[in-house]
C-alpha cells in the first residue's frame, strides 16, 4: 500500500502561516503568503507529521 499526502484546501483558514510547514522535516511544504501550502512531492516521504499537526485536518494521507 502506498501514502499520498493531499490538501484539503476547503479546510485550510488560509490567513496565517501555516505552522505544518516548519514540521516537515524534508522540506517538501511550502507556503505563498496566507495560501494554502503546497506538497513538492519528490521531496515529500510520506511521514504523515505534517497531517498530525495541522489542526485543521486540511493536510491529510491517503493510502492507495
Amino acid at each position: 500500500m502506498e501514502k499520498k499526502l493531499s490538501i484539503k484546501t476547503e479546510n485550510c483558514p488560509q490567513n496565517h502561516r501555516c505552522p505544518a510547514v516548519n514540521v516537515c522535516p524534508v522540506g517538501a511544504l511550502s507556503q505563498n503568503a496566507y495560501e494554502a501550502p503546497t506538497i513538492n512531492y519528490e521531496k515529500c516521504i510520506r511521514c504523515g507529521k505534517c497531517a498530525e499537526f495541522c489542526p485543521k485536518k486540511a493536510l491529510f494521507l491517503t493510502i492507495k
